[in-house]
Formats: C-alpha cells, structure tokens, sequence
C-alpha cells in the first residue's frame, strides 16, 4: 500500500510529498517536530505532544498554522488513511519557504507534514539481553546555546553523538552537558534505579522534558518506587542497580553495561521489567481513539 503523507491540508501519496528546497527546515533545520505512538488504535498522549510542540514553537519565534484541535484531527487523518492501528507518527513544522540567509521572517507560511508509519529503533532481542553503551565526546548542547527543551529539526547534536556510538560498536550512548552532568543518550531520556527509587536528571542538565519520560514518573508511585529528579554523573549510572532509557520510540529498554561497566547483574532488572509491562498495558488502553 502507498503511504499517504499529510502536506498542508492535503493527503498526498509519498511520492508527491515534496518540500521547496528553499524551505528554512531544509536549510537550516528551522522547525519543531514530535515522534508521536499509536496503540491498538488509539494515538497515546496526543495532547501531550501538540502541547510540547506548542512550547517549542513558540521558543523559536515560530506561529503555529494550525490549532491544537485542527493538528489533532490531521494527526487522525493521517492514520486513518494509512491504516495505522499500531504505529509511529512524525508530525512537523518546518519554518517555511524563505530565502537563502537566516532571516527566518522571510518566511510567510510555515508547513505542516504528518508521516504514519511503522518503527523498530532497537531489535527485538535487546529489549531481552539491554543494551552496552558508551559515554561519547559530543556534549549535549548547552541550555543557553539550543535548549534541548526545544524539540526541533536540528538534531546534529544528537546525530554527532549517534556517530561515536555506533562507531565505537554500540547503538546508543551518554550524553553529558558542559559542566560533565549526564543529560540523556542520543534519543531517549535516562533512569537510574536505586532500590525503590528512580533518578532521573532535570531538564536543566540538558534533559528533553519526555513525554514517555514523564508516563514513567506518572507511573512509578502506583508501583511503590519513588521518584527524584537529580543531578547525575557517570558514577551514580555505573553504581546503580539499574538503568534504562525512556522514549516514544524506545519505550523502556534496559541499559545493562556502560562504558565497560556491567549494571547490576549485567541483565534488565525487576524494577525495569515491571515498568515495562506496566507502561504497556497502559499505553495499549489510554489514547485518543481513531475510530
């Protein structure tokens, strides 16, 4: 089946889903986007994601052409025309068609593209044995510089770091910020388990405000675990009991050894287990249904 792509306003199929290279997204990576899930026909905390793409929109001086309503109904569409019960959702705004040079208010009409498909970031096998990673050179962006807060199409910072990883034989890594803080790995936000308690940086050690991120700690008091948000370095990862990353994407995997550490027992632990099943069960029945 073709897919269909959302092009401002209009369901294209992917062929046709063209952009002007003189669109500052292209250019300069000038725009915001979400990674978006969808479960058992229901698309998981979209409300969430228009509000965190909202926020970044607005960091960037960027208007909106849509309202949260219209975005979220383009967001049903798109799945809808793509049969989409269980899938990922990449929904984008770029800057717009503008001329060559920064001046990003030449720029009249932001564009607005929604792809419906499918992802699998890590094989199926890791999410049984973890995942190894290293910590990498690259260090997160600093909060002054790009906020990492900001969800937006600039993302070599995080690809420079996928590089070090995955040439280093790994396919995920530590991030630090500049002050030698953990961040986050490339993609996804990062947990320490020690005993009943999670620890996870704040968002101002250079930490992406996760929507999975945040179901976690949502979750976590009804399993008996607390949770504190602290500032983190490479000891409190190696020493910890467990560890395990957080996205749309990834959803919960266990990281079982960092920079030649082994992570507890060297295997995804109970309290990563239990989050896991728990997360599921939960993402497969809340959601705005797209029926």
């Amino acid at each position: 089946m073709t897919m269909k792509i959302y092009l401002n306003g209009r369901l294209v199929p992917e062929n046709q889903a063209k952009v002007s290279v003189f669109d500052h997204g292209l250019l300069y990576g000038d725009g915001v986007f979400e990674g978006i899930r969808a479960y058992h026909g229901r698309v998981f905390k979209l409300d969430e994601h228009l509000d965190r793409l909202s926020r970044s929109a607005r960091a960037i001086d960027l208007k909106l052409p849509m309202t949260p309503a219209a975005l979220a109904q383009a967001v049903i569409k798109t799945c809808r025309a793509n049969d989409i019960q269980d899938g990922y959702i990449r929904l984008i705004v770029t800057r717009g068609i503008g001329n060559l040079g920064l001046n990003p208010y030449t720029c009249r009409t932001p564009q607005v593209i929604i792809i419906a498909g499918a992802i699998q970031l890590y094989p199926q096998k890791l999410y049984e044995t973890g995942l190894s990673v290293i910590t990498v050179g690259t260090l997160r962006n600093h909060t002054e510089a790009i906020n990492p807060r900001i969800k937006s199409l600039n993302y070599l910072n995080n690809i420079l770091a996928k590089i070090e990883a995955m040439n280093a034989g790994c396919m995920e890594c530590i991030m630090l910020n500049p002050q030698g803080f953990v961040a986050e790995a490339s993609g996804d936000n990062i947990f320490a388990v020690r005993g009943t308690t999670l620890l996870t940086p704040p968002s101002w050690c250079g930490a992406l405000e996760g929507i999975t991120r945040q179901t976690v700690m949502e979750l976590a008091p009804e399993q008996n675990l607390q949770v504190r948000e602290q500032v983190l370095t490479r000891y409190d990862l190696y020493t910890a009991d467990e560890v395990f990353l957080t996205g749309t994407a990834a959803e919960i995997i266990a990281v079982v050894k960092a920079d030649h550490r082994t992570i507890g027992r060297g295997r995804p632990g109970p309290v990563t287990r239990r989050l896991e099943r728990v997360y599921r069960a939960y993402a497969q029945s809340a959601g705005t249904p797209l029926a």
